[in-house]
């Protein structure tokens, strides 16, 4: 009898506990609402946008970026375009290239290094990341690097006032880490929690018209600029190869996905985890799963798109 007793008062405390469990699984995670395409003027002193030196005409009309996991901000879209307020959508066309080829091109701008980091650790997890995306078996972009020279490079840069240029360098050019203050002149306070941004520039023509010689209604990309953020330790906190990974699925025209939900910790976990999740969730080098299907789905045609 005492036996019996003690089992039936053990099935209870474990019932009990399986509920309590429940109960606290349900009230600590708690899920992230998916934050709202923001739309903004770009800050620049002039209030301007630049030309380069040909004359071709380009504009800046979106900024993805990702946001620390320990953060209260999710990473975001921010689009910089009025003209069609619906309008996500931007890809390369066949013919478009600045370098003249249909295979995709990126450079490493090795001019703005990490505090924390040497040129050759963040140059390597970079070049890791692009081979990446190159190594995805469904598409065929034959991605090259063009070599760094030294020169100035970032459109954004140059009209915020961190140096630069407004000439074509690359289809993907990553332009090296600044400090927190672009970030928040960009993004207000959500900048302070921004890792990595990535941006979005058209082929504009004479008229002021976008340009898309495909016909495939989305604008025609001239290049996309990828910068990081210096206001983070990139050495212990933050790996380089995760969010240069996630940053160059922007420039390959991914967007972000994935539900997140935070735990009583206050960490952030996504489903399905992946790359291109909004917010930075540890280490992830490799591409996989929705990441790999949304890549394919863009580039699996190219260069017939």
């Amino acid at each position: 009898m005492t036996i019996s007793f003690f089992r039936a008062a053990s099935v209870l405390s474990l019932s009990l506990f399986a509920l309590s469990c429940e109960q606290e699984s349900t009230v600590e995670t708690m899920a992230i609402d998916t934050p709202e395409v923001v739309y903004a003027d770009l800050p620049t002193p002039s209030g301007k946008l630049g030309k380069s030196a040909d004359g071709a005409r380009y504009e800046v009309v979106m900024a993805e970026y990702i946001t620390a996991g320990d953060s209260d901000e999710m990473g975001n879209t921010v689009l910089f375009n009025h003209r069609g307020k619906n309008q996500l959508d931007y890809d390369f066309a066949p013919g478009m290239s600045g370098d003249g080829t249909d295979a995709i091109s990126y450079y490493i701008d090795d001019t703005r290094p990490s505090q924390d980091l040497t040129v050759d650790m963040s140059t390597a997890a970079v070049n890791r990341a692009m081979t990446t995306w190159e190594d995805a078996t469904c598409s065929d972009l034959n991605m090259f690097q063009i070599p760094a020279d030294g020169r100035p490079t970032g459109y954004i840069a140059k009209l915020l006032g961190y140096g630069g240029s407004y000439e074509y360098v690359a289809d993907v050019v990553h332009n090296g880490w600044l400090p927190g203050a672009f970030f928040e002149q960009l993004f207000g306070r959500s900048g302070r929690s921004v890792l990595g941004v990535t941006f979005t520039l058209l082929h504009v023509d004479a008229d002021g018209n976008f340009v898309d010689t495909n016909n495939d209604n989305k604008p025609d990309v001239a290049w996309r600029e990828i910068y990081y953020n210096d206001r983070f330790n990139w050495a212990t906190s933050i790996d380089i190869e995760t969010v240069a990974l996630h940053e160059a699925g922007h420039g390959l025209s991914q967007g972000h996905f994935g539900k997140a939900f935070r735990n009583k910790n206050g960490q952030v976990h996504f489903s399905p985890r992946a790359v291109m999740n909004a917010a930075y969730s540890g280490l992830q080098t490799e591409v996989d799963g929705t990441d790999k299907a949304g890549h394919c789905s863009i580039w699996g045609n190219w260069p017939n798109k």
